[in-house]
């Protein structure tokens, strides 16, 4: 079964202890649903830079990842469904980008 890499992009950061321990459950339950096909949980990142041949940019490119998740499915479509219930895609704060790992 292949792994797919989950980018996460957009989302919000809790503005209270309610609304950070109210996100934690959510995401804490996709994680459960998704039980075993989690192969590494991930975590949210920093500001991204861009590295190109004419230098570093601080501005995390056209679209800034803001966190990972590598999961294992059957098929692409089976890991989009999967993502279909990341919290960020539920409440419209952010989106999943998702890609298949290719193993060399």
């Amino acid at each position: 079964m292949p792994d797919f890499i989950f980018a996460y992009h957009g989302g919000t950061i809790p503005e209270t202890q309610e609304e950070g321990e109210k996100a934690m459950a959510a995401w804490g339950k996709w994680f459960e649903d998704m039980g075993e096909n989690v192969v590494n949980g991930g975590n949210p990142v920093g500001q991204s830079m861009t590295v190109t041949a004419s230098g570093v940019t601080q501005d995390g490119g056209a679209n800034p990842i803001s966190g990972y998740t590598v999961v294992r499915a059957d098929t692409p479509e089976a890991a989009c469904e999967m993502a279909r219930g990341c919290p960020m895609v539920a409440d419209g704060s952010g989106s999943v980008e998702v890609a298949p790992i290719i193993e060399m």
